[in-house]
């Protein structure tokens, strides 16, 4: 077998080292974009424009992402046209997460595909791992929702404020709750 980079391991959502330096120097490259991206006014929105579509991997032409807004490396979230994300969003893109076109995210809206082993002795190891994230088009998530690892949405689906996504969510549907169920069939 292939001796696999530690970067590569993230993406291929198998356990890997944080650690890394290759990892370690993208992070704070991102950090270093988001920190500067948080501090441009509003009135700057073409400068604005520029930052977060420099920071994520692929961008529609036309999204809003207000501040404060955090990821871990940017390069791995991808948003289709017309994507809107509300004050204080954060994305742990140690793996894909892929927003399709007509979303918008709430305020609080947390989507994190970073997770930890569940045995103890491979925690204890500092290894973690990601796995992808999907959101369909035309979909609303509501204020504080947290979307887990490994997650797909479909498209037309609403998220009640508060919910926490942990499994995936078929289409035309409106969702809430801790676990989230189906509450409404659109």
């Amino acid at each position: 077998m292939e001796n696999l980079t530690e970067k590569e391991k993230m993406l291929a959502g198998e356990l890997y080292a944080p650690e890394d330096k290759e990892l370690h120097a993208l992070h704070l490259k991102a950090e270093s974009k988001f920190e500067k991206y948080n501090k441009i006014p509003a009135k700057k929105a073409k400068k604005r424009d520029k930052a977060i579509k420099n920071l994520f991997g692929k961008t529609g032409k036309k999204i809003i992402v207000e501040t404060p807004f955090y990821c871990d490396y940017g390069f791995n979230i991808e948003v289709g046209e017309n994507f809107f994300a509300n004050y204080g969003c954060i994305i742990l893109d140690v793996n894909k997460v892929k927003i399709g076109k007509n979303c918008f995210l709430a305020p609080n809206v947390g989507i994190y595909s970073a997770t930890h082993p569940v045995r103890a002795e491979e925690r204890y190891l500092g290894v973690e791992l990601g796995l992808p994230i999907t959101i369909g088009d035309n979909c609303w998530i509501g204020a504080g929702v947290v979307i887990c690892p490994g997650v797909t949405i479909g498209d037309n689906v609403v998220v009640g404020a508060g919910s926490v996504v942990c499994k995936d969510v078929e289409s035309n549907v409106v969702v809430a709750g801790n676990p989230a169920k189906v509450i409404k069939r659109l």
